[in-house]
């Protein structure tokens, strides 16, 4: 299956809505769009996983790294609703008291 990455930003914060299976062959591509944000000073990314279906140890590596670099920058990386499965990985490797998790995605305004 295929990762769909989509990315929408205003004044410092984006986000990235991921739709398919984050694992080992699609991550690249989550990590592609998660390095140009953070080129872009962008200080604030909520990463959308209600399309996400699947998300193995390298997905979470991807977000992991991401977030670690946007903290060096002082910023933060959130991410919200994930899937059952995918909050159940959160759960189980612990992560979810690393990321901060948010039920619903944020909206950026549109004034």
């Amino acid at each position: 299956m295929e990762l769909n990455v989509s990315t929408a930003s205003q004044e410092g914060h984006a986000v990235v809505t991921a739709t398919g299976e984050l694992d080992l062959y699609t991550a690249p591509r989550l990590q592609a769009a998660l390095a140009g944000l953070l080129r872009e000073q962008i200080d604030r990314i909520t990463v959308d996983l209600s399309g996400v279906e699947f998300c193995d140890s390298t997905g979470m590596n991807v977000l992991l790294a991401a977030m670690k670099r946007l903290k060096e920058q002082g910023g933060s990386l959130d991410l919200a609703a994930p899937r059952p499965a995918v909050r159940r990985i959160l759960q189980v490797t612990g992560l979810d008291t690393v990321f901060t998790v948010n039920d619903a995605v944020p909206a950026l305004d549109a004034g």
